[in-house]
């Protein structure tokens, strides 16, 4: 049914002045905004990412949105630079290092979470 349809995702946050700092200015991802109050996040390939106002707004638990990076090093140590804050996990097989990173050992790619100013969880991850 939908084999040839486009599609796009969306979330939540509760503050739309601090998701454009933050997605525009400290991710450099370009956005634009309509008459609603709705922002589109435009990332590259093509796709948009809607991200609209919700005052009882309520972060996600799994990550919302991955960024994939041909290095995973620099792209953390250049969003640390910017003042994004690397989530740190330990649950058995998921163990972050001291930079934040789970390096993947066979179980999945490298990869980072961090959290927008809503509380969504973002990931950068190593390209395949």
């Amino acid at each position: 049914m939908f084999k040839n349809t486009k599609a796009f995702s969306g979330f939540s946050v509760n503050d739309m002045q601090k998701a454009k700092e933050f997605y525009n200015g400290t991710l450099g991802i370009e956005v634009s905004e309509n008459d609603m109050g709705i922002m589109t996040l435009k990332i590259a390939g093509g796709t948009d990412i809607v991200v609209y106002p919700k005052p009882n707004h309520e972060p996600a638990t799994f990550t919302i949105l991955n960024f994939a990076v041909a290095d995973i090093d620099k792209a953390v140590d250049e969003l640390i630079k910017a003042g994004v804050k690397f989530e740190q996990y330990d649950f058995g097989e998921i163990k972050t290092d001291e930079k934040g990173i789970m390096r993947g050992n066979g179980y999945g790619p490298d990869i980072a979470w961090f959290k927008d100013p809503a509380g969504n969880i973002l990931s950068v991850l190593k390209e395949r």
